[in-house]
Parts: C-alpha cells; sequence; structure tokens
C-alpha cells in the first residue's frame, strides 16, 4: 500500500516537471519569432546610403549688365546718361536719375540742375554746393552708371549687333571686332558708316574691309563719333 502511494507521487512530480519545461521552451520560441518579426519589419540603411538630390535646371544665360569705363574728372557728361547721386545718410535724396533731353535732372530739395556739359565732380560740387544752404557739411558723389549718350551702333551681319558705349578711341575695325566679327555672308567689301552732321544730314562713309586689313584705303578706318552706326550688309 504504501509503495503503491510513493509511485503515484513520483509520476505527479514527473508530470509536473514537463509542464514547466514545455512552458518555458514555448515562452522562448515566442519571444524568438517576435524579435524576428520586429527585425524584418525595419530593415536596416546602409553606412553610405545617401538622400536623392533634386535636379534643379541649369540658371539661364544672361548677360552681365554693362558698367559705365569713365574717369570722374575728364568725362563729360551727355543727354540720356544715367547718374547714381549718393548723399551721405540722406537716403531720400540718394537715387539714379537720367539726364533729360534738355541737359537737366531732378533731386529733392534742390529742385532743377543742369548735369549735361558737365564731369561728375563737378556736378557734384554743385550738388553740395546747393545743399548746404539746406544741411551742414553735405557729401555728396556722382557716379555715370551708364553711358548712353556716347554710344554706336553695329547693325546688320555681324555675331553680336547692337550698341556700345564709346568712351574711348574706337575705329570702324574696333567695332567690328566688339561685335563679334561678321556672319558667313557679311558682304566684307560693303561695309559703310552711317553720320549724322551738324547740319542734320546723314552722311555714308564707305569701308572696304578686305582692303583695309591688307593695309590699303587705311584712311577708311575712320574713328567713331557718338551715334554712328557701322552698317554691315
Amino acid at each position: 500500500m504504501y509503495s503503491q502511494k510513493r509511485g503515484l507521487e513520483n509520476r505527479a512530480i514527473l508530470v509536473l516537471t514537463l509542464l514547466v519545461l514545455v512552458g518555458s521552451w514555448v515562452g522562448a520560441a515566442s519571444g524568438q519569432d517576435s524579435t524576428n518579426s520586429a527585425s524584418v519589419s525595419k530593415p536596416a540603411l546602409p553606412d553610405s546610403a545617401e538622400p536623392a538630390k533634386s535636379e534643379l535646371p541649369p540658371p539661364p544665360d544672361t548677360a552681365p549688365p554693362r558698367v559705365a569705363d569713365v574717369h570722374p574728372e575728364s568725362f563729360v557728361i551727355g543727354v540720356e546718361d544715367v547718374l547714381n547721386i549718393n548723399v551721405w545718410k540722406e537716403q531720400e535724396m540718394s537715387r539714379a536719375v537720367p539726364v533729360r533731353p534738355d541737359g537737366m535732372i531732378s533731386l529733392p530739395l534742390i529742385g532743377e540742375i543742369k548735369a549735361a556739359g558737365l564731369t561728375p565732380i563737378q556736378l557734384q560740387d554743385q550738388i553740395s554746393a546747393s545743399l548746404k544752404k539746406l544741411m551742414a557739411d553735405p557729401q555728396v558723389t556722382v557716379i555715370v552708371v551708364e553711358v548712353r549718350s556716347l554710344t554706336f551702333n553695329v547693325v546688320g551681319q555681324v555675331m553680336k549687333p547692337g550698341d556700345y558705349p564709346l568712351t574711348r578711341r574706337m575705329t570702324v575695325l574696333d567695332a567690328i571686332a566688339m561685335a563679334g566679327g561678321f556672319q558667313p555672308f557679311a558682304k566684307q567689301k560693303k561695309v559703310y558708316v552711317l553720320r549724322t552732321s551738324a547740319d542734320g544730314k546723314q552722311v555714308r562713309l564707305p569701308f572696304n574691309y578686305k582692303e583695309v586689313i591688307k593695309g590699303k584705303h587705311s584712311d577708311e578706318n575712320i574713328e567713331l563719333q557718338p551715334r554712328d552706326t557701322v552698317v554691315i550688309p
């Protein structure tokens, strides 16, 4: 009787031990599955991965603004030139103004003042003298930002036709070179310069490029004057 009871107790202990082992194994398997699923849902990125760069269109080709190459002590301001008037610590007085056809410009407080025929240094002295009646020790600077009075035109069969500043000595050959040279079908022997004389009449001055570059008819390579037009047919 005693040995039978003892055998039942041993079987019960064995069953409990098996249940504990089975439970531990099931829990470990479940934890491993969850870890694997987590690693699959969040794939690791390689260290060398870089964000994609947006491709922007290249900037358009724009020509740089033309700046007047003038000497303030010697350049004579003309009609249609654009001047930058700067009065130190007076923002309302500082501005860019064009020279009107009558040679005058308009400034606040001062009103009308003649600019054509003066150098930038002479004009800033006149503006300073006028402002001394209104303020103490005005500091004025006059800069020619665009030359329109001293220009010439190149038209016709050249690479870059247009108007150009005439701020230094310039011949017909210089003008053609500045305009980028001839186009393929330009009539190089029939170039001419249109010039308006003092009486308002238009004069046509011939220029044979083929002969001039050979050293012939050098008198045709004339020095350009303001408002001349070089025509390349």
